[in-house]
């Protein structure tokens, strides 16, 4: 895969699998916290930190068809901050390049032609790979931070003063059970799914898919009888799985190989899909022509036609069950589309 060497571009600079072909994804490397690191906890913002909390500061870099780049938009959305944090895209394709810009999706802050040169900006000898999503803060130009997991929590809890939605993604009382879901929903099923399309050998590709099927097995019936992850309030850990799932059955299904079975084939984690897509807000951030363009158009290696499946004719607008279980999303978000109980 492509990365940066001492600010520098190179084209196959490291392997994204290891000697037993199983998929090795490159850690981030911008790591620093709006409002502190003890925003991280849950405190409350220092004004006085290296990056304090400022309306119209921030810009986030993200694609629409990148799963990590989604979570920071949808957290993004449902907190209401769109006039606080400012966001623009890339190209959903991405080749020898890497992500870059164009007069359809132009770089808004120094009109770069791609988003490496975003990247050596805020150091001119980094050595790494060139992610979304990217926490840009404009005043001292430079990265703050380029770990999605990460940067939903800073939108939450960092900016929930400036928020114009009364949502609260990590509340108190779930706090340790979300961030044991984001931990165990993250190898076998955000992750996983990657483990499986890039897996070298057999061995490696059998194990993903059956530790991702064991996984979402798991989590269909654990959505039997609860609303959301966490229990009956709408948490981060519910965004972590969605962009997973609303990609699932036109991307990973069949590009990836994970198609043991499609997610609009599990009743409870179709329908919680289909409640989590129809929250005010989370539809304008889906794109699935951006999600479809890049998946098979961007990995040569998987898919070298680039042909681009059809499939499948499902819709997320449709009616859902979830009414049928206590809970529901915050106050804020409560007037969406009508449920199959209505």
């Amino acid at each position: 895969m492509n990365m940066l060497v001492d600010g520098e571009w190179r084209v196959d600079a490291y392997e994204s699998t290891n000697d037993e072909g199983e998929f090795d994804r490159q850690a981030t490397s911008f790591r620093r916290w709006v409002g502190g690191e003890a925003v991280r906890d849950g405190a409350v913002p220092d004004p006085d930190a290296e990056f304090p909390v400022e309306a119209g500061r921030y810009h986030l870099y993200i694609c629409r068809a990148c799963p990590w780049a989604h979570r920071a938009a949808l957290t993004r959305a449902l907190k209401g901050l769109e006039d606080v944090v400012s966001l623009s895209l890339v190209e959903p394709v991405r080749i020898d390049d890497g992500w870059e810009f164009s007069d359809e999706y132009p770089d808004p802050l120094y009109d770069e032609p791609y988003l490496r040169d975003v990247y050596t900006r805020a150091d001119p000898d980094f050595t790494g790979r060139v992610t979304v999503p990217v926490l840009w803060d404009t005043d001292e130009e430079t990265i703050v931070n380029n770990e999605s997991r990460e940067i939903m929590r800073m939108l939450n809890v960092a900016f929930d003063d400036l928020a114009t939605r009364d949502v609260d993604l990590w509340p108190e009382g779930h706090r340790d059970e979300v961030e044991r879901l984001i931990d165990d929903v993250y190898d076998p099923i955000n992750n996983g799914v990657y483990r499986a399309g890039f897996a070298g050998t057999q061995a490696a590709y059998d194990e993903a898919v059956n530790e991702l099927f064991d996984a979402l097995d798991h989590y269909e019936e654990l959505l039997d009888d609860r609303r959301y992850l966490a229990g009956d309030v709408l948490t981060e850990a519910d965004l972590a799985m969605f962009v997973t799932l609303v990609r699932f059955d036109h991307v990973y299904h069949t590009h990836f190989k994970c198609n043991r079975r499609a997610v609009h084939e599990y009743p409870n984690l179709w329908n919680y899909t289909k409640e989590l897509y129809q929250l005010p807000g989370v539809e304008e951030t889906v794109s699935l022509q951006h999600i479809v363009d890049h998946y098979y158009g961007s990995h040569g290696d998987i898919n070298p036609s680039r042909l681009v499946a059809t499939g499948p004719d499902i819709d997320f607008t449709e009616p859902h069950d979830r009414d049928r279980l206590p809970g529901g999303p915050p106050t804020d978000l409560a007037d969406g589309p009508v449920t199959a109980d209505d």
